[in-house]
């Protein structure tokens, strides 16, 4: 199943994806006499998650496909969320990537970050390249959305607790950066900084995530693609790792790291292409052109 939070009259809620149109979940419980929470981080907390897709799976679909759904047509896409209570973000997860910035990868634990929620847009929003950054970067990444409370969780357990999966582009200042690595937290945290959606893919959709390919595009061109075996610590290590650091809750995410980052420029779109999923795209916008115009 796919789920879309999409802005209808200005007000946010939660929808079902298909190949067909999107579908509401506020329809689903009218029809069905259910109760589903319509914001996609409610209803992950609602550890309702399960009951939805085995729906879907076994009579949704269907019922969907045959038309006995409205299709929602004029609609306008949003974060999947705005408030998780966490968001990490993985560093020179992928080997090649380190090279390019001639860095050494960490082999033995991984190079993790916090951002906060006030960096979150979503799918067609404007990218801000801030005023004190003068070479900011876009990065391509996979993100993993737990679905239930996770604590001291082993690797071999640990997709019993992740929810599904998204596309995400995590921006850094890197000239900020380059000053001190202790100013990592900073040169994440601009507003705008972290944009995931357009879709959340439950983890039935997804046959192996390690086969999958996460690709960073500028300009419709390619700048950087690999797989995630290529990763040095695989989705599943960094659930475990994190949970033994500190409880993670439904809805948290983990970014799991970028095959390569591109340097953004006023009017540029940047994407996010992973195959089996639908497009992160967002256009840039440099904040001290708008200034000095």
């Amino acid at each position: 199943m796919r789920l879309s939070t999409i802005a209808l009259n200005e007000n946010e809620t939660l929808a079902i994806v298909t190949e067909k149109g999107l579908v509401l979940v506020e329809e689903v419980n009218e029809k069905v006499g259910v109760a589903y929470a319509t914001e996609l981080l409610e209803l992950l907390r609602s550890g309702k998650l399960e009951a939805l897709t085995t729906w879907y799976n076994e009579t949704g679909l269907a019922a969907i496909e045959h038309g006995e759904y409205t299709f929602v047509t004029d609609y306008v896409v949003k974060p999947l969320y705005r408030h998780p209570s966490k968001i990490w973000g993985i560093g020179l997860n992928y080997v090649e990537h380190a090279a390019d910035l001639s860095e050494v990868a960490p082999n033995t634990e991984p190079a993790s970050f916090m951002k906060p929620d006030t960096t979150i847009i979503g799918s067609g929003d404007t990218i801000q390249i801030p005023l004190q950054s003068e070479r900011t970067t876009a990065e391509a990444e996979l993100g993993v959305i737990i679905g239930k409370p996770c604590k001291d969780v082993e690797e071999a357990d640990v997709l019993d607790y992740i929810a599904g999966y998204t596309t995400i582009i995590d921006m850094t200042a890197e000239d900020i950066l380059e000053k001190n690595p202790r100013y990592l937290t900073r040169s994440k945290s601009f507003d705008t900084f972290f944009s995931f959606g357009p879709q959340f893919v439950t983890k039935d959709e997804v046959e192996d995530v390690m086969k999958l390919e996460v690709s960073t595009v500028i300009n419709g061109k390619l700048h950087r693609k690999n797989t995630v075996d290529h990763m040095t610590f695989t989705p599943f290590n960094l659930v475990s790792f994190h949970s033994k650091v500190m409880s993670l809750l439904p809805g948290d995410l983990i970014s799991t790291g970028t095959p390569g980052a591109v340097h953004i420029h006023e009017g540029d779109e940047v994407e996010c292409q992973i195959n089996g999923f639908a497009s992160l795209k967002n256009k840039c916008q440099d904040l001290k052109i708008k200034t000095h115009a």
